[in-house]
């Protein structure tokens, strides 16, 4: 290998160091170009009635700010109230299970109950929770710890987004830089994509995840599930992760559902049943027709190697990223560069050369 190829290999493996070092921060500026990308709408939409451009920046921080912040005041003395009722719930439920417990005791025979606990130990299970009853609330400096770094990441979100609304062109311009002179049209048609696509998606999945959340709610206070709100506020806010969030938003207010009637888990399930196919098959078709389609697998996919490599804030901005991802692969890798891949072999075998571009031009 000649000096200069390792001393490439060199720069290439230190930057690849570098950028996972960072890969938190890079993930915090993606959701700040994101959340621009979508307040930007909003701005030229101000902008067409003759406001300025700093003036139309100003009203729409300040107009996302006033809903973010009114939707807390409204939603948080809700879910306080109703998590001091689960904290009330939690010995509750600890000695329905308990009971439960017993009763399977006096229902299976000794030695299949023997098997189960040598699989499950159910018993310590139940013991270890009544143990610790008190001690769940002990991460109280961990959870302050947290809470600041949470702040602080948001506050830095917010305040790179309003930098990136201030003058969008400039860092729009150093970007395109990075490309060659002759595809800097392309690059920024591209982009221009990009936008569309995100400010798409992020229209529907709002829309939806309101939805989502007035059904939630309204199905489960018929059904007597405690902490309706949270629980409908979760499955809202997990429709932003396709696949894996409905799954998840559907164990809690089952589990609760279960401690009171079993028949109450099985109504919940099948309540999130019917709205994720009314999400699927009405909401999603109708509010999503110009949205980039993405594989269900490769999304999946996608998500849980997100998540993996860079945890929960990873899993959240795994779908924006891939929709982004996808653009530019189609646009670029699959339009500009395979579609025009010309065959060394051209002269001496057309035949198999114009069968190679019918194909390409099928998947352009």
């Amino acid at each position: 290998m000649s000096t200069g190829k390792f001393l490439g290999f060199v720069a290439i493996a230190i930057s690849l160091y570098i950028l996972w070092q960072i890969r938190q921060v890079l993930l915090l500026a993606f959701l700040a170009i994101a959340l621009a990308t979508v307040i930007n709408r909003l701005v030229q939409l101000l902008q067409k009635f003759k406001i300025k451009r700093g003036i139309a920046v100003t009203i729409s921080v300040i107009l996302v700010l006033a809903l973010f912040v009114g939707f807390i005041a409204i939603i948080v003395p809700s879910i306080i109230d109703q998590w001091q009722q689960l904290v009330n719930l939690v010995p509750e439920s600890l000695e329905q299970l308990r009971e439960w417990y017993s009763w399977l005791q006096n229902l299976i025979p000794g030695q299949l109950l023997q098997d189960i606990e040598d699989l499950g130990d159910l018993r310590t299970l139940l013991e270890n929770i009544s143990a610790n009853d008190t001690g769940w609330f002990s991460g109280f400096f961990r959870i302050f710890s947290n809470s600041i770094n949470f702040i602080l990441k948001t506050l830095l979100v917010i305040v790179v987004t309003i930098m990136l609304l201030a003058n969008p062109s400039a860092y729009r311009h150093v970007f395109l830089l990075l490309f060659p002179a002759f595809y800097r049209q392309r690059a920024d048609d591209i982009l221009s994509q990009c936008e569309e696509a995100l400010t798409g998606w992020f229209k529907g999945i709002l829309f939806n995840m309101t939805v989502i959340t007035i059904f939630s709610g309204i199905g489960l206070l018929l059904l007597g599930i405690p902490l309706a709100l949270v629980n409908a506020l979760i499955a809202g806010i997990l429709t932003f992760i396709p696949n894996l969030g409905p799954t998840l938003s559907v164990i809690p207010p089952a589990a609760l559902g279960l401690l009171e009637a079993p028949w109450k888990a099985i109504a919940v399930i099948v309540l999130y049943i019917v709205i994720q196919q009314i999400e699927s098959d009405v909401l999603t078709p109708l509010v999503m027709k110009n949205q980039v389609s993405l594989l269900p697998a490769i999304t999946l996919l996608s998500q849980v190697t997100f998540a993996i490599f860079f945890g929960a804030l990873g899993l959240f901005l795994a779908l924006p990223i891939i929709i982004v991802a996808q653009v530019w692969l189609k646009e670029l890798l699959v339009k500009d560069i395979l579609n025009h891949w010309e065959n060394p072999r051209q002269n001496s075998n057309s035949n198999f050369s114009d069968g190679r571009e019918n194909q390409a031009n099928k998947y352009s």
